[in-house]
């Protein structure tokens, strides 16, 4: 709250709470320094509130295009998992003969962004309840196949191999430091 100047009477003298210095009773004259001194100040407070407000602008006009960003990256990812499945599927037909239509190669191609989306999300899910919310692991990949015992048995054996083919210097081992037992010595 800004300190105010002090109204002053039509003689001049300054006028605090209502008793008069001078011998008139004259009514209260406002001062005009004061009314602009409250235009400026609330000019200035316009001018905050409007400078907030083109921060909050920028700032979602930079989330929507982060957001327009990704999305744009998303599909650019789609399209190539797509054109890499009707490839697939195309050259999968003509090795055994068949020719396949192009619905159900587009068809094929959606099945698999979308499994692959839900995969993704199953595995985000099982890092997050793992307590990683960055980094995903290959036991987190081995989970998603919970319901198909086979594919998760050759996850695991796919990750045994790829341990194997790591060499020593890189993996990571848990050093546990050694237990200090408190020694009891009998004199």
């Amino acid at each position: 709250m800004r300190n105010r100047k002090p109204a002053r009477c039509r003689c001049g003298h300054s006028e605090s709470f209502g008793s008069s210095p001078c011998s008139a009773a004259a009514p209260m004259d406002t001062d005009m320094e004061t009314l602009a001194d409250d235009d400026a100040a609330a000019a200035l407070a316009d001018d905050d509130d409007a400078a907030a407000l083109a921060e909050d602008d920028a700032a979602a006009a930079a989330a929507a295009e982060r957001y327009e960003a990704e999305a744009a990256e998303a599909d650019l990812l789609r399209d190539h998992l797509r054109l890499s499945v009707i490839k697939i599927a195309t050259a999968e037909g003509r090795k055994a003969g068949m020719e396949v239509a192009e619905p159900v190669v587009a068809c094929i191609a959606d099945l698999a962004f979308k499994t692959a989306e839900q995969l993704a999300k199953d595995v985000e899910l099982f890092a997050q309840h793992a307590g990683r919310s960055k980094s995903v692991r290959m036991e987190d990949v081995i989970l998603t196949a919970h319901r198909n015992e086979h594919l998760m048995g050759q996850l695991r054996t796919f990750s045994r191999e790829l341990k194997g083919k790591e060499p020593a210097s890189e993996r990571k081992k848990k050093r546990k430091a050694p237990k200090k037992d408190d020694e009891v010595i009998d004199v």
